[in-house]
């Protein structure tokens, strides 16, 4: 089992004296229980055999113990922790507090998606298209691993049950999604469905058994694999895709957005939630139409610096068509990536004191949710390291994925992004594990963006088209500030934003739908990008005007990243903070 040894790395031990680390480790051990999935994703084997329950009455129970549990972190002395501890108290709270809210207004109603995969932090069920991605993921070591991973299969028509009946209460409630999102997740459970059960996620732990596991128990644990997959998963898969077909879709709007569901309240909280400031959604659409007029100026510079003499909508065209900016099919592709990868890892010493010590490796998005994902994401290791990063990339249609566009995408997604963000947060082992293993969108997105422009610093940016790329990307990210606000809280019907998108963007169409689509499913989720990227950007100018001379790029990197994931107003304070010592003579 792994169990003994992941959790000696999961759970800080907490000295007798120290009544407040004990409350924590009790605290974990309960998120850990409800959020069963993402507990096995970082290598807690201690509920390997179950799935999160996402039943309603489970979710409004946790939902009031959340509440009630809010009595018990004001009751901490504070007077006895240390600042740092005073810093996990606030973000426990505060954590505590924002799960409560979202049942109250609704947001678990509205999970279930085309967009919602496997969980990178507490509070995310995986959904139901997920859910076969799960067994690839996860380390089997011995047969004990393999039997929960039986018994998890015999679980899954509870899961999809459930599933079920929170889609059902969103119906209730009027929290439903759009017609086009409901069709994408239909056809990534038809592609699913199409599989052969041995060709299918669920049955991949079968098809590699370490060496310790017998002949016997081979053949015993695959024959009770492959039927439990006929006979119980995907029956539960096609359960759920007619009641998603039929029954929801029909109740489902033609035309998405909150607003016109009357959620603006709900989609209020989700912009705090996932920007983790104050602003408000109206204040965003402002942000992100100043932002977009800027890139749009720059734009117009690197377009002339390429000797384009005409308009910048014919620019775009010219990106998007043109044969040299395309890799005719996909291992081509992906072997350009992962050369792109290993180019930029000895340059990142130039700009950072600390590397993680886990690896990351470069692989493609699977085939059946590859026509709806984007162009390309992170997967995180295990903390223990026994599964390695992934930066995984969409080879779908290679001949709409452009060259300009694998530079910025490779230093958001792998390095120096969100591979080194969550594993440099991963081995801070000083810290209990909430802090290093939970994840803010605004931080982590925020980070993954400035990255993008960290390009320039590490040397990347030399061809004018690969820091049109850089902008294209940038812009991508304003972008979403006015669609996302637009389609949730002033009315933009789904046309709208995707015309606005092309005026802006030369990204390929393809990949324009996908993402507009993307903002339908998850409001306020692409919000936390550019709001946290110009954060960490306004710190580092604060950062380099007080200190002159005695600002050092490779420390205040390793200071951002340095006390794991945080919000954006937390991360401020520290950064402050770390000014002030570093200004004293």
């Amino acid at each position: 089992m792994i169990a003994a040894v992941v959790l000696a790395a999961l759970v800080t031990p907490a000295p007798a004296s120290a009544p407040f680390q004990e409350l924590l480790a009790r605290e974990w051990d309960v998120q850990m229980e409800r959020n069963a999935v993402w507990a096995s994703l970082l290598g807690d084997a201690r509920f390997a055999s179950r799935w999160d329950d996402v039943r309603p009455e489970s979710l409004a129970r946790d939902a009031a113990r959340d509440a009630a549990r809010l009595r018990d972190w004001d009751a901490v002395d504070r007077a006895s922790l240390s600042a740092e501890e005073r810093v996990t108290l606030d973000l426990v709270r505060r954590a505590t507090a924002e799960s409560a809210e979202a049942w109250e207004r609704g947001a678990p109603l509205l999970w279930m998606s085309h967009q919602q995969g496997l969980p990178e932090s507490l509070g995310h069920p995986p959904g139901v298209q997920a859910l076969e991605q799960l067994g690839p993921n996860l380390a089997f070591a011995d047969v004990a691993d393999y039997d929960a991973w039986l018994a998890r299969l015999r679980g899954l028509p509870e899961y999809v049950a459930g599933a079920t009946a929170l889609m059902r209460a969103g119906m209730r409630a009027g929290r439903l999604h759009p017609q086009v999102v409901v069709d994408r997740l239909v056809d990534i459970l038809d592609t699913q469905l199409a599989a052969k059960a041995e060709n299918s996620g669920f049955y991949q732990p079968f098809t590699r058994f370490p060496e310790r596991v017998g002949a016997a128990d081979r053949a015993r644990l695959s024959a009770e694999g492959r039927r439990l997959v006929t006979a119980a998963v995907f029956p539960a898969l096609q359960g759920f895709r007619a009641f998603m077909a039929g029954e929801y879709r029909a109740a489902a709007p033609a035309e998405g957005g909150l607003s016109r569901q009357g959620g603006g309240a709900l989609y209020a909280f989700l912009a705090r939630s996932h920007t983790t400031t104050s602003l408000t959604p109206a204040e965003i659409h402002q942000i992100g139409l100043r932002e977009v007029a800027r890139i749009r100026g720059e734009m117009e510079t690197v377009k002339a610096a390429a000797g384009f003499a005409g308009s910048l909508p014919e620019f775009f065209t010219f990106l998007r068509t043109d044969p040299r900016f395309f890799h005719r099919d996909p291992q081509a592709l992906l072997t350009a990536y992962r050369s792109l990868a290993k180019t930029i890892d000895p340059r990142l010493v130039r700009v950072f004191g600390r590397l993680p010590r886990l690896t990351y490796g470069v692989e493609p998005t699977p085939e059946a949710t590859a026509p709806h994902a984007t162009t390309g994401f992170y997967f995180p290791g295990a903390p223990d390291g026994s599964r390695a990063g992934t930066y995984i990339v969409n080879l779908y249609r290679p001949e709409m994925r452009p060259t300009w566009e694998m530079i910025p995408l490779t230093l958001h997604e792998a390095v120096p992004g969100h591979h080194l963000q969550v594993s440099l947060a991963a081995e801070r082992q000083e810290l209990p594990p909430f802090r290093r293993l939970v994840y803010y969108m605004a931080f982590g997105e925020g980070w993954g963006l400035y990255s993008e422009w960290l390009g320039y610093e590490l040397g990347l940016y030399a061809d004018p088209y690969d820091r049109f790329g850089q902008l294209t990307w940038e812009m991508w990210r304003a972008v979403r500030l006015v669609i996302d606000t637009g389609m949730h809280a002033e009315g933009w019907t789904r046309e709208r934003a995707i015309g606005y998108f092309k005026e802006n963007s030369p990204r390929p169409e393809l990949d324009i739908v996908n993402e507009v689509d993307r903002y339908l499913a998850a409001p306020g989720q692409a919000l936390a990008y550019k709001i946290g990227q110009m954060k960490i950007l306004e710190l580092r100018r604060r950062a380099e005007t007080a200190l002159g001379p005695r600002f050092e790029v490779r420390a205040f990197h390793d200071e951002v990243l340095g006390a794991g994931s945080l919000p954006l107003d937390v991360l401020e304070a520290r950064i402050d903070a770390w000014i002030a010592g570093r200004g004293k003579p």
